[in-house]
């Protein structure tokens, strides 16, 4: 199978994704992220982007003007820029998959704005942690050309499951679903400040363990305390995005307006995670 791919933003999941989809058989992969034209970091990333034997281009007009396939991966705040970047671009052959984590207000944005010169729109919504496993993570999608594309996809060893031929369906699941993870990290951000600053972090988690046995609170603790450190600011923008998901469905936003709050606080401050 010959296919063209490109990237539209090459941060922690473009720089998996390309790698590995342009290591299979017959896949030129493209990526753009607008950090190449930063004089400090683009020379390195586009020096990444040799290393992974992906084609770095030079704006977005070049990023689509070939491939069959278009993937967001920018930030949660930037997918509508992106795609109002992108529209000018695209042809009725091409398929734009945003695979950020916004609301199914924001997916219908986007493809509003991709569906402009008649381009198909497909919604990623990825439902794991892509370290380690990259294009393996599981994958829900939706949209009218969702289950063509994703069976083409997934030859190359993605694991994209068809939910819906509409927008929204996806999206709002993985925000759900983030509300109880992301929840849970801002949850353990506190439990680990304040009981080791108060002292009693071994009987709180010995208490932990034993009203739920089947979880090794001590490492739960220190492993999502790591993530939000890293990935707080990230997950903060996909936070937002699902309280404007929740106030849209006519409920109160505000813990999830909190949990966003709380990632983005502790990922810029000065305090370190646990390592040990």
């Amino acid at each position: 199978m010959s296919l063209e791919i490109a990237f539209i933003g090459y941060g922690e999941v473009g720089q998996l994704f390309s790698r590995q989809l342009a290591a299979k058989p017959d896949v030129r992969v493209t990526v753009y992220d607008i950090l190449f034209d930063d004089p400090n970091r683009g020379p390195g990333l586009k020096q990444q982007a040799l290393g992974d034997k992906v084609h770095a281009a030079g704006s977005i007009a070049d990023t689509c003007a070939m491939p069959e396939v278009i993937i967001s991966a920018v930030t949660a705040d930037s997918a509508i820029t992106a795609a109002r970047q992108a529209a000018p671009h695209l042809k009725p052959h091409q398929t734009y998959i945003d695979l950020n984590s916004v609301s199914p207000a924001t997916k219908r944005s986007v493809a509003d704005q991709v569906r402009q010169g008649g381009s198909a729109f497909i919604e990623f919504a990825v439902m794991a942690p892509v370290g380690g496993v990259g294009i393996e993570v599981p994958i829900l999608s939706g949209g009218a050309t969702a289950e063509a594309t994703s069976a083409r996809l997934n030859q190359l060893g993605m694991r994209i499951t068809p939910v819906s031929s509409e927008i929204g369906t996806a999206s709002a699941t993985k925000l759900c679903r983030s509300i109880v993870i992301k929840g849970m990290e801002a949850l353990m951000v506190d439990l680990t400040l304040a009981s080791e600053k108060a002292g009693v972090m071994p009987a709180v988690l010995a208490s932990l363990k034993a009203s739920y046995p089947g979880m090794d609170w001590e490492i739960v603790a220190r492993v999502m305390t790591s993530r939000v450190k890293q990935h707080g600011v990230r997950r903060a923008a996909e936070m937002r995005e699902a309280s404007l998901m929740i106030a849209e469905l006519g409920l109160d936003g505000s813990l999830a307006a909190a949990i966003a709050e709380r990632h983005e606080s502790f990922a810029k401050s000065s305090i370190l995670p646990r390592a040990d």
